[in-house]
């Protein structure tokens, strides 16, 4: 064989080579994809058959039920007239409530009970970041605030909870303005005791 014809046989056999191994691949991985695809669609289907078992107890283990999916509690306080005005009460208030304010992540942090899980206070609006109020840096008047904080592990150490829904309710008359769930619905008394009971 002369050197061209050569090549072609290569050129011809790497060709056919590259087809088997494509056709291995469709073959062997796209299956073996589908499978992990159908495994995962499959997989949350008993938890929620266990969940509706769960539904049809009485009615304690659902507050336990919420508290597996509620990673963060989150109520927001939309100011009814966001002035300049309601910028001071609130550099009032959270002065009265020894807030410190984080320089990193642009919030204020409430201790309370539990200085290891503290209430956060953020912007309500985008980008959530708040000015530090009690240095007097200047901003557009905030229109509204997020409190946040992280259910506790074990239920009898709950008094975060209590302190943090008194703080909403405090807030929420002091700034007379709407407050909300995180569903961005408003806030009502099982909203409340939902937290507390977690």
């Amino acid at each position: 064989m002369d050197r061209t014809t050569t090549i072609i046989v290569l050129a011809f056999a790497s060709l056919v080579l590259g087809a088997m191994a494509t056709a291995i691949f469709i073959y062997v991985i796209v299956p073996w994809r589908r499978r992990r695809r159908a495994a995962k669609a499959a997989a949350p289907r008993p938890v929620q058959a266990d969940n509706s078992e769960k539904a049809q107890e009485p009615d304690t283990p659902a507050p336990s039920k919420q508290t597996k999916k509620v990673k963060q509690h989150s109520l927001f306080i939309i100011f009814d007239q966001p002035s300049e005005e309601s910028d001071e009460r609130l550099t009032q208030w959270l002065r009265e409530k020894d807030a410190h304010y984080d320089a990193l992540k642009k919030i204020f942090l409430i201790d309370g009970q539990q200085p290891s899980n503290p209430v956060t206070i953020a912007n309500a609006f985008p980008p959530g970041e708040m000015p530090d109020l009690l240095r007097g840096e200047t901003h557009e008047p905030i229109k509204g605030i997020s409190l946040l904080v992280k259910p506790p592990l074990r239920k009898r150490r709950n008094q975060q909870m209590h302190v943090y829904v008194e703080l909403a309710k405090e807030m929420q008359t002091v700034f007379s303005g709407k407050m909300l769930n995180d569903e961005r619905e408003l806030a009502t008394d099982s909203t409340f005791e939902q937290i507390i009971g977690e």
